[in-house]
C-alpha cells in the first residue's frame, strides 16, 4: 500500500538524481576519448587511437614538474593545516564561550570570502613580504585556505568526546599536552583525518589565488591545465584529467573494500 502511494515520487527522485549524476559525469565521458587521440589538439578519434598523450604527461619535464610542484605544496600545506588547524579547534572547543565562537567565525573567513579576493589580499600581503612566485608563499596562501576545512571536521569530532575522559586523565597527574596527545588526539583522528583529506584536495585543485601570487617558478598542475587550455589546447589536459579521475575512482574503491572487510572477528575467550 506504502509502495503504491509512493511508488511515482521515488521514480521522479530516481530519475532527477541519475539525471544529475549523469551530467556531472558527462566529462568523464568527453575526457577519456580525446586522451586518446592521435591528434595535436582537442579532437574525438575518428578510428585512430593513440596513447602519445599519456607519455607525453608522463615524460615531459613541464608535465612532470607542475605534478611534483602540486604534490609538495600539497603535502606540505595539508601538514600544516592539519596540526594548526585541529590545535586551533581543540582551543575553541575548550574556551566553549562566546569567545570562542567569535574566533571560530573569524579561522572560518577564508571559506566565506570570494576566492578572488582572497587572492587580491595574499597579493598585496606577499607582495610586501618577496613572497610572490615562491613554493613557501603558495604554501602558506593553501594553508590558510585550507586550516577552515580541517576546524570544521575536528569541531565535530570533538563534539561528540566524552569530557570525563579528559578529566580522568588530569586526575590521574597527566599534563595538558600528554592528555591532548593521548587521550583527545586519538578520539578525534576520524575528524583529523577527514581534515587532511579536504586541505589536500583543496590544495591540489587550487588555481584561482595560485594564478596571482605565482607567475614563472612556481607552475602547479592546474596552473599548467590552465595555460593548456587558454593557449594551445593542448591534448595531455585530457590525458591527465583522465589519469586523476581513474586515481579518484581507484582510491574510492579501495576505501569501500576496507570498510566492507571491517574490523576482525575477536577470537572466542578474549
Amino acid at each position: 500500500m506504502r509502495s503504491e502511494r509512493y511508488g511515482w515520487r521515488f521514480m521522479l527522485i530516481l530519475i532527477v538524481a541519475w539525471t544529475v549524476l549523469l551530467y556531472l559525469l558527462l566529462p568523464i565521458f568527453v575526457a577519456t576519448p580525446i586522451s586518446l587521440s592521435p591528434e595535436r589538439y582537442l579532437l574525438m578519434p575518428r578510428g585512430e587511437y593513440s596513447l602519445r598523450h599519456y607519455e607525453n604527461l608522463f615524460t615531459n619535464e613541464r608535465w612532470l614538474s607542475s605534478i611534483w610542484q602540486s604534490l609538495v605544496i600539497a603535502v606540505a600545506s595539508t601538514t600544516i593545516a592539519v596540526i594548526t588547524g585541529s590545535l586551533a579547534a581543540v582551543g575553541i572547543w575548550r574556551l566553549a564561550s562566546r569567545l570562542g565562537e567569535t574566533l571560530r567565525a573569524f579561522v572560518l573567513l577564508p571559506m566565506i570570502v570570494p576566492p578572488i579576493v582572497s587572492a587580491l589580499a595574499f597579493f598585496q600581503v606577499f607582495a610586501d613580504l618577496g613572497l610572490l612566485d615562491t613554493m613557501l608563499g603558495v604554501i602558506l596562501a593553501h594553508t590558510v585556505l585550507a586550516v577552515p576545512y580541517v576546524v570544521i571536521t575536528v569541531s565535530t569530532s570533538l563534539a561528540g568526546f566524552d569530557l570525563k575522559l579528559e578529566q580522568a586523565a588530569r586526575n590521574l597527574g597527566a599534563s595538558m599536552r600528554q592528555t591532548i596527545r593521548y587521550v583527545i588526539l586519538p578520539n578525534i583522528m576520524p575528524g583529523v583525518l577527514s581534515g587532511a583529506v579536504f586541505a589536500f584536495i583543496l590544495s591540489w585543485d587550487e588555481i584561482v589565488v595560485t594564478l596571482f601570487i605565482s607567475k614563472l617558478n612556481v607552475f602547479t598542475l592546474p596552473r599548467r591545465m590552465w595555460d593548456g587550455i587558454r593557449e594551445q589546447a593542448d591534448p595531455t589536459i585530457a590525458a591527465c584529467a583522465t589519469t586523476l579521475i581513474l586515481i579518484t575512482f581507484a582510491a574510492i574503491l579501495t576505501y569501500l573494500v576496507l570498510q566492507r572487510r571491517g574490523p576482525k572477528a575477536r577470537p572466542q575467550g578474549a
